[in-house]
C-alpha cells in the first residue's frame, strides 16, 4: 500500500487535498497528515487519517513525519522570506527517510515569471531538482479565493482596488488545485512539470461586473498605482512587504500577462472544465 503525506493538512489547500485523495479511493489509514499542530487535526484523525507532527522550524520532527512515506505533497508555506530554508529542510529529511516521490506547490512559470513572488518558488524547485528526487512541479496560478475574501470589503466599499489594468487572471478554485495535487499523488507517472490555471481569465473590472450582478449592486473596480497599492493595503493591515509583493503581481499582470494562458494541465488532471468565475463568486456569497 502507498503512504501519502499532505504538509500543511490542516489549511486551506492542504485540507482540500486530504478530502480529495479520500474521494479518488485511497484508504484515510494510508493519508499522513503532517501538521505543526496535530491537535488541530482532529477531525481527520477521527476519519482513520494518520496525523504525524512536521514543524518545518524543527527539522528533527520532519525525520518522523516522513518516515515509511511514498509519495509527499509539499505544500508551499507562508513564511515568506523563510520558507525556502524551511522547504529545503522539508526537502532534505524526504530524502532521508527514502521518500520516494515529491510533488511541490509552486507559482505559474516559477523559472522564468518575472514577479517577486516567485522567487522563493524557484528556488526550492531548484532546490529539489538538484536533491535527486523524483518530483513534479504544481505550478498554480491563482486563486479565486485571493479576491472571493475581499467581498466583505468590497460590498463596503463599492470597489475592487488594484494595479492589474486589463490584464488577465486565470484563476481557478482552490479546490481545482487541491484535486489536482490529488490526481498528481496517485498518478502512474507524473509529469515534471504542470502549469496550472483555469479556463476562462478575465480581468478585474469583469470579475467586478459579475458581482455586481450576482450582488443587485453596483460594484467597481479602481485601478490605482502600485505606490498607492502598497499604501492602501498597509494601511489595511497587510505587511508591508507582502504588500509590495502584490502590487508588483499585479503591475506584471497587467504589463505581462504573468497569470494567464496556463494551458489545458488543470482541467486534463481533474478531468473536467475549472471552477467557472460566476460559480465561485456564488459559493463565495453563499459563505
Amino acid at each position: 500500500m502507498t503512504t501519502i503525506a499532505v504538509t500543511g493538512a490542516t489549511g486551506h489547500l492542504g485540507r482540500l487535498v486530504v478530502e480529495a485523495l479520500i474521494s479518488r479511493g485511497v484508504e484515510p489509514g494510508s493519508i499522513v497528515a503532517a501538521v505543526r499542530t496535530p491537535a488541530k487535526a482532529a477531525g481527520l484523525l477521527a476519519r482513520g487519517v494518520q496525523v504525524r507532527e512536521a514543524d518545518f522550524d524543527r527539522p528533527e520532527s520532519l525525520a518522523t513525519a516522513f518516515a515509511g512515506v511514498d509519495r509527499l505533497l509539499l505544500v508551499s508555506t507562508n513564511a515568506v522570506g523563510n520558507r525556502v530554508e524551511q522547504h529545503v529542510a522539508a526537502i532534505e529529511a524526504a530524502k532521508a527517510a527514502g521518500v520516494g516521490f515529491v510533488a511541490y506547490t509552486s507559482v505559474l512559470r516559477a523559472d522564468t515569471t518575472p514577479i517577486l513572488l516567485a522567487a522563493d518558488h524557484k528556488a526550492t524547485e531548484e532546490a529539489l531538482a538538484a536533491s535527486g528526487l523524483a518530483h513534479s512541479f504544481l505550478r498554480n496560478g491563482w486563486y479565486f479565493e485571493n479576491y472571493t475574501a475581499q467581498l466583505p470589503t468590497v460590498r463596503a466599499t463599492g470597489a475592487f482596488l488594484g494595479s492589474a489594468g486589463d490584464g488577465r487572471i486565470a484563476a481557478a478554485a482552490r479546490q481545482d488545485y487541491a484535486e489536482a495535487a490529488a490526481a498528481v499523488l496517485t498518478a502512474a507517472t507524473p509529469k515534471p512539470v504542470y502549469e496550472l490555471g483555469g479556463d476562462s481569465p478575465f480581468t478585474m473590472a469583469e470579475l467586478a461586473a459579475e458581482v455586481s450582478r450576482q450582488l443587485g449592486t453596483e460594484i467597481g473596480y479602481t485601478d490605482v498605482p502600485a505606490e498607492q497599492l502598497v499604501e492602501i493595503l498597509s494601511g489595511a493591515g497587510v505587511p508591508q512587504g507582502f504588500a509590495a509583493i502584490l502590487a508588483d503581481t499585479d503591475v506584471h499582470v497587467r504589463d505581462n500577462g504573468v497569470l494567464d494562458n496556463p494551458g489545458s494541465d488543470l482541467r486534463d488532471l481533474i478531468g473536467r472544465p475549472t471552477t467557472p468565475l460566476a460559480d465561485a463568486v456564488a459559493d463565495a456569497l453563499k459563505a
